[in-house]
């Protein structure tokens, strides 16, 4: 009776949790494939939902696996890009998130609060907001070009369609959540195991490379985790700093289809294809976490 009771209490209490999930997940993914295996009412050039599996069509799977690997396919490319652009991305915020991250958890201090406040306050500010202020900057008369032109160097348009703009707005727009993660895990390391691999014998670096970056493998998988399922389904950062089509991502692509009429059911294929890809990493970092727990 006890244990049916502990049961009972246990499901109760994952019962909201349960309700928020297939309302607000379950319920508009089905949706979305409804309308990707649905049909195309061709006097209106809009897509019906067709909820029976049994009647459902592959007509627009079809059309958008042509659009990838087809003779004349112009997905792939994006595609490529978009993982181009991501993994650039994600290494840049790696690179410049980790120092900072440890110079915080290690030799921070006393100053230790004043740091994370620093490193939170972009999120009081909108993406949106952010963004604006990147193309403040980086516009011809901007402070950028200004600075470039003091060391004898023409102006360059930052803002007509340059790669590099798109990747450094998603190091910016991304990098505060692997700042963060990193310090959580960073400053969890028991100073104790430091100070063993110094009486080992062991040196600063070859601590660091042995000790530190080992026990710190888990909070750089959850940092690059976060960042990139955002990034591969962003389209706004490529919106506001270039809007070319030469940088567009996979997010751009999905926005144009479900915005022109007769090919939201591609849009929607398109978007249930990422949120497959999504998942191979949710997977994988799903099984990782769990065998570093049972080691």
């Amino acid at each position: 009776m006890n244990k049916t009771r502990k049961n009972a209490f246990w499901i109760a209490l994952a019962a909201p949790g349960i309700v928020w999930l297939l309302v607000l997940f379950i319920v508009p993914v089905y949706a979305v494939l409804a309308i990707a295996m649905g049909k195309l009412d061709q006097l209106i050039e809009s897509p019906v939902a067709v909820w029976n599996p049994l009647d459902w069509s592959s007509s627009a799977v079809i059309d958008v696996w042509r659009d990838i690997v087809g003779s004349s396919a112009f997905a792939g490319p994006v595609i490529l890009r978009t993982l181009a652009y991501t993994a650039i991305a994600s290494a840049l915020c790696l690179l410049i998130g980790y120092p900072a991250a440890y110079f915080v958890a290690r030799f921070a201090g006393r100053r230790k609060a004043l740091f994370l406040v620093l490193l939170i306050a972009p999120f009081w500010i909108s993406y949106m907001m952010r963004m604006l202020a990147w193309i403040d900057l980086l516009s011809t008369g901007g402070y950028v070009n200004k600075a470039l032109g003091w060391v004898g160097i023409s102006p360059v348009n930052w803002l007509g369609g340059e790669a590099v703009t798109v990747v450094l707005g998603l190091v910016y727009g991304y990098i505060p959540y692997v700042i963060l993660v990193l310090y959580a895990g960073l400053d969890r390391i028991d100073p104790a195991l430091l100070e063993a691999g110094r009486d080992l014998g062991l040196g600063r670096f070859r601590t660091f490379v042995h000790v530190t970056l080992p026990l710190s493998r888990q909070p750089i998988l959850t940092g690059l985790l976060i960042t990139v399922l955002p990034m591969l389904g962003d389209y706004y950062t490529n919106q506001m700093l270039s809007g070319a089509a030469s940088t567009s991502m996979v997010g751009n692509l999905i926005q144009g289809q479900l915005g022109t009429p007769g090919l939201e059911g591609q849009g929607a294929v398109l978007s249930l294809m990422l949120l497959v890809v999504l998942l191979i990493p949710m997977v994988y970092y799903v099984i990782a976490t769990n065998r570093e727990a049972a080691q």
